[in-house]
This record gives C-alpha cells, structure tokens and sequence, in this order.
C-alpha cells in the first residue's frame, strides 16, 4: 500500500536539491495557484451571453448565464418560444447549474493537491478543470440541441417551425428570430486557468521528471 502510495505521490525533493534549485519547484505550483484563482473568480462573472432578435422588440432581448444562474430577459425570450413549442430555458441544464459552484470548488481542491504529487498522476488531478471550458461549451449546445428538437406540437407555431440546433457561439437564423452568441468574460477566465494548468504541467514535468528518472535508475541499480 505504501509503494502504490509512494508511487503516486512521485519522489520526495531532496533538502540541498530544493535549496540549489528552489524555483524550479517553486514556479509549478505558483502558476496552478494562479490557474485555481482564475477559475474561481469566473464564478463571480457571467460565462455566455446570447442576444434574440425579434420583429417584437425593436431593441432585442437578452440573456446571461453564469455558471450556476440565469439572468436578463427570461421570461420575454420563454413566452416567445412558448408560441413555438420549446421548453423554458430553466429547464435546461438544471442539474449543471445546481452543482456547478461545488464542481468548480472540488476542481480546485483537486489542483491544490496536483502541486503535492510529482508524478504524471498529477495530470488526471487536473485534468477537470483543464477541459472545464470545453466542456461547458459542449454541454450548452446540448441542451440548445435538445430543446431545439423537442418542440411541442400543439404550440400555436408548431407547424411554422421544424427542429432546429440553435447555435451555442455565432449567429443562427430560426423563422423570424435571429440570436447571437457570445462567451462572456467568466468563462475566459475559466480558460485562462486551463492554459495557466497546461503551462504549469510543462513546468511540473521539467522539474520532477529527472528526479523521478534518478529513482528509478537507483532501483535497477540496486536490483542488479
């Protein structure tokens, strides 16, 4: 148990190699402490913005959504598809935005114990929040898929209206509406976390790679 312990923790740094080489193991951990910072003020920042625009409102409608909330024209844009047949936007995503705070935070504590391990196992620790941008991306075209081909036929303009994908980034055309997609500043910053973990992981690599290989070359020298 200890060996597979010992194993995934990765070699332990010796006292005179920290001391003669201390930014080498230093600078891992203080880029994945600023990847953990970014991803968690994206918390406090709205994460997609989408603008609807309809011959009913001259001036448009729009939503945001952060990781965990909807906010701006809600309920305007839910009576518009209503006549269509689709489904609120509440009901989309619910589990996702119920649980993405805690998910963020757990993917923290993840990367905070990623700076502990020098083995390649630090990788899977933060591989969550590397692909957490992508993720919310593809989860959110989705959920637009599926109330885009879910539509109830007895709504008023059923009939009017085929299933349709509308688009998670850009501009789609459906009927008379028109919407525009954009990424809002909380999910870049998501992003920059996964970049900044990517870029730490190069520096974990170069940092504990040849300790790992001095390990294991001692093994087989005393093996032999």
């Amino acid at each position: 148990m200890q060996g597979i312990l010992q194993s995934i923790l990765g070699p332990r740094v010796p006292a005179q190699e920290l001391e003669s080489h201390r930014g080498r193991y230093v600078v891992p951990n203080l880029i994945l402490s600023l990847a953990r910072v970014l991803l968690l003020v994206s918390i406090f920042f709205p994460y997609w913005h989408m603008e609807l625009q309809a011959p009913q409102y001259p001036d448009g409608l729009y939503l945001t959504a952060h990781v965990n909330y909807l906010s701006g024209d809600v309920d305007e844009i839910d009576g518009l598809n209503h006549y269509i047949g689709m489904r609120k936007l509440e009901d989309a995503a619910s589990l996702e935005r119920a649980t993405a705070v805690w998910m963020i935070l757990a993917m923290t504590l993840l990367m905070e114990g990623a700076a502990a391990v020098h083995s390649p196992w630090a990788l899977v620790l933060v591989l969550p929040a590397v692909l957490f941008p992508a993720g919310f991306i593809a989860d959110l075209q989705f959920w637009l898929a599926s109330h885009g081909h879910n539509l109830d036929p007895k709504a008023p303009l059923s009939s009017s209206v085929k299933p349709f994908v509308p688009p998670a980034l850009g501009t789609g055309v459906i009927g008379q509406f028109k919407t525009i997609a954009t990424l809002g500043s909380g999910w870049w910053l998501s992003l920059g976390g996964s970049v900044l973990t990517l870029v730490a992981l190069i520096f974990h690599r170069r940092a504990y790679k040849p300790l790992r290989d001095s390990a294991r070359q001692e093994v087989a020298t005393c093996a032999a």
